[in-house]
C-alpha cells in the first residue's frame, strides 16, 4: 500500500492531471498514474491474500484514462443525476477499480486496506449499495451491457446528455445475455453508450482461445450491427486510449465499440497472460520478485 508520504506525491500529480491542457503531458502524466495505481493494488492483493490481480492490471490504463480524462463525474456528489455512468462488467477487477476510486475521491485512500475485511464496504466484487461511485454490482459474468443499455436508454427518455461506458472481459463476451444486449442495442440505438473491451485473451480456466474463441471479435459486432472502430487499441498506452476517446465522441450518435488489446497480469512478466494470476494469491515470493518489475516500469514513465 502506499504510505502517507507518497499519498501527497500522488495528490499533487492528480491535481496535476486534473488541470492539464496539453493533451501529450496529460498522457504522460496518466500514464505514470495508472502505473503508481497498479502497484498499489498489486500490494493490496499481496497484503490481503487474495484477490484478483491478473484482470485488474489488464484493464488499469483504460480505467485510469477514464477516471481522469474522460468521465463527468463529481466525487463529492457520487449520485448527481447527470455524471457519466461507468460499469464494470468484469466485476473481479473490482482491485484496481476500488485504488481508482479512492484516489479519485470517491472515499478515503486509508479504507483500501479495509479491502475483503468484515464489514468493509470494498468487497471482493463492487457492490453499489455499499461503494460510493459503483454504478452497479457486478461480478456474475454477463450482465453488466444489460444495464448499461438501460441506463443509456433511461438518458434517452429523461433526455438526458451523460454518457453510459461498460467494460467487458472475455468471460462476459461468453455470455449469451452479453449477445442479447448487444442486439438490444442495435435496435433501440441510445446515444452516448459506449462498449469497451478488455480484450486480455486469458480467462479463469485458461486461454480464451480454448475455453471459448471469441476471435473475429470486431467481426462479431459489426455482424450485430454495432458501430465498431477498425483499429485495435493498445489498451496499455494512456495516448491510444485517449485518441479513442476522440474517435467515440465523434461517433457517439450510436452504440459504438473499442476494443483494446491488454494483458492479463501486465507488468509482472511470469504473470502476464498466465490464467493462473488471474485470482491466485500473491505470495511473499512472487510479491518480492513482481514488484521490483512494476517498480522499474514506473521509473521508466516520463513526466
Amino acid at each position: 500500500m502506499v504510505n502517507e508520504k507518497s499519498n501527497t506525491a500522488i495528490n499533487e500529480l492528480i491535481n496535476a492531471v486534473l488541470n492539464e491542457n496539453d493533451k501529450n503531458k496529460k498522457a504522460s502524466k496518466i500514464q505514470y498514474l495508472a502505473q503508481l495505481f497498479r502497484i498499489s493494488t498489486f500490494d493490496m492483493i499481496h497484503k490481503r491474500g487474495n484477490g484478483h490481480w491478473g484482470g485488474s492490471a489488464s484493464v488499469t490504463e483504460i480505467l485510469t484514462t477514464l477516471y481522469f480524462h474522460v468521465l463527468n463525474v463529481d466525487p463529492s456528489n457520487p449520485k448527481w443525476e447527470d455524471r457519466d455512468r461507468l460499469i464494470l462488467s468484469k466485476g473481479h477487477a473490482a482491485p484496481i477499480l476500488y485504488t481508482i476510486l479512492a484516489h479519485r475521491g470517491y472515499f478515503r485512500v486509508d479504507e483500501l486496506s479495509t479491502f475483503r475485511t468484515i464489514d468493509s464496504r470494498l468487497q471482493g466484487h463492487p457492490c453499489m449499495k455499499k461503494t460510493p461511485g459503483v454504478e452497479m454490482s457486478t461480478g456474475a459474468l454477463g450482465h453488466g451491457l444489460s444495464i448499461g443499455l438501460g441506463m443509456s436508454l433511461a438518458a434517452k427518455v429523461q433526455e438526458k446528455k451523460y454518457w453510459t461506458f461498460v467494460i467487458v472481459g472475455d468471460g462476459c463476451l461468453n455470455e449469451g445475455q452479453s449477445w442479447e444486449a448487444i442486439m438490444a442495442a442495435a435496435k433501440f440505438k441510445p446515444e452516448r453508450f459506449v462498449i469497451m473491451v478488455d480484450y486480455n485473451r486469458v480467462q479463469l480456466d485458461g486461454p480464451a482461445i480454448e475455453i471459448m474463441p471469441l476471435d473475429p471479435l470486431m467481426d462479431k459486432f459489426k455482424a450485430f450491427n454495432l458501430n465498431v472502430i477498425e483499429k485495435v487499441y493498445d489498451g496499455h498506452s494512456v495516448a491510444d486510449i485517449m485518441e479513442s476517446w476522440d474517435w467515440i465522441q465523434a461517433n457517439q450518435s450510436a452504440p459504438v465499440v473499442v476494443i483494446y488489446k491488454t494483458n492479463k497480469g501486465k507488468g509482472v512478466s511470469f504473470m502476464e497472460d498466465q490464467s493462473k494470476w488471474h485470482g491466485a494469491p500473491i505470495d511473499m515470493e512472487s510479491w518480492d520478485k513482481g514488484r521490483v518489475e512494476l517498480v522499474s516500469h514506473l521509473n521508466e514513465i516520463e513526466i
